[in-house]
């Protein structure tokens, strides 16, 4: 066989063929290009409604965004400073989602899915703002209203790491300085961030004390009118059915030299649920953490204002553990009026022998809200691409073993002449 010259080809072949398979795995990351560049156009006023139904279908379903301040209000009721209520309209063919973000009480971004794409919102301001009773908010008609869930930042935790093992469930009790309760933190105004072109704005605010004098505590809120990938890392795969909020403190002076922080988070929905923590492995072999039909994240978070995979550090959460009393946040009080599910779960950043959060005075997480995780997959440039890489290489493995075959009859028939 190795004399006919069999071996020799088919191996060249067959290692032909593996190039063409990591060049196709590499091509997966075509689809993040492709998406990236798509998203510099877009103008989320803009969007035109996709086909009908409300489905997870990549970058094809599509909704018209647009962003609301403080809807409803009079301008004879003063607000008090730093309080204000976004509203995100993401409209579809045959329904919407209503997404909130208050700095009223605990920062918490609420989700309302309805089946209407008339539904609005009723907003009692007085009762709003007293924060006593329920019913201030409403999304009417009530009867459209298919899905509610909420996401509370409810405190910020500081423990003192001196034995660097980035694991504060097992730290003891005198390790843990006092958290930052986010319900009382002085929030700037959300006007001046809101940008009706990239469907953004930004919170930031802190405590009024020494360790917030040059720092914040910020969360920016991103709304889709189509999927794709966010431009910076971790790059969370998007729906038109999900926002992203990106989360970071900045700046903020350390209370020990070895200081490392966590987020406590609160959710909130009318399911009778516990709420879990799942698992979702894209095309890439990435994996994606989420809680269903709440909030979507990869365990990562990085130590730099710019992203990049160099200032990546690992994040780690608890499992959820249900609350009997609801979160401060007056956005939830006045919109789930039977108080809804509340559960809490604390989310922590780095491992041990990572740099200390004074390394670099900044951390930042990004997590998605919305209706379940998305779902990755293939565009048709990629499937395209993919056919062609590894159908011509099938086919020339395929072709030369029919002529080696061929060839190794002639041989052998000249090699044996018949005996008269």
């Amino acid at each position: 066989m190795t004399e006919l010259g069999i071996l020799e080809p088919l191996a060249v072949k067959a290692q032909t063929y593996k190039t063409a398979v990591e060049t196709a795995i590499l091509l997966l990351r075509i689809d993040d290009i492709v998406s990236g560049h798509k998203k510099k156009g877009d103008k989320g006023g803009e969007e035109q409604m996709g086909g009908p139904g409300f489905i997870f279908d990549g970058d094809k379903y599509k909704r018209q965004v647009s962003l609301e301040l403080n809807p409803g209000l009079n301008p004879s009721i003063p607000l008090p400073p730093g309080v204000g209520l976004l509203h995100v309209r993401a409209l579809g063919a045959n329904d919407t989602l209503h997404f909130f973000l208050s700095s009223l009480g605990a920062p918490t971004l609420m989700l309302v899915h309805t089946n209407s794409s008339s539904s609005s919102v009723k907003l009692d301001w007085p009762l709003f703002l007293s924060g006593n009773t329920s019913g201030g908010l409403r999304v009417v008609p009530e009867s459209s209203v298919q899905y509610s869930s909420a996401l509370v930042f409810s405190r910020v935790w500081e423990y003192d790491d001196v034995n660097n093992t980035a694991d504060p469930q097992n730290a003891p009790p005198s390790s843990f300085l006092p958290p930052y309760e986010l319900q009382n933190f002085t929030w700037q105004d959300l006007g001046p961030t809101l940008n009706h072109t990239t469907n953004t704005a930004q919170l930031c605010g802190g405590d009024g004390g020494s360790s917030f004098s040059n720092g914040s505590f910020c969360l920016q809120i991103s709304a889709f009118g189509s999927g794709g990938r966010d431009p910076s890392w971790p790059r969370l795969l998007h729906t038109a059915n999900s926002s992203q909020l990106r989360v970071w403190l900045a700046g903020v002076t350390a209370r020990s030299n070895f200081s490392r922080f966590f987020l406590e988070l609160q959710t909130v929905s009318q399911s009778n649920v516990q709420s879990r923590v799942g698992i979702v492995r894209s095309i890439d072999d990435e994996y994606t953490l989420y809680i269903p039909d709440v909030s979507v994240w990869k365990p990562v978070a990085y130590r730099s204002p710019t992203p990049s995979l160099e200032d990546a550090t690992p994040c780690r959460h608890h499992d959820p553990r249900a609350l009997a009393q609801p979160p401060a946040s007056r956005l939830v009080r006045a919109y789930f009026r039977d108080g809804g599910r509340t559960s809490s779960l604390n989310v922590t950043f780095g491992l041990a022998g990572d740099p200390y959060y004074n390394a670099t005075n900044y951390l930042s997480w990004t997590v998605l809200v919305g209706m379940g995780p998305p779902i990755d997959s293939f565009s048709t440039v990629v499937i395209v691409i993919m056919a062609v890489g590894l159908g011509t290489p099938l086919l020339l493995i395929l072709v030369g073993g029919v002529c080696l075959c061929v060839r190794k009859k002639r041989v052998e028939s000249v090699g044996y002449e018949p005996i008269n």
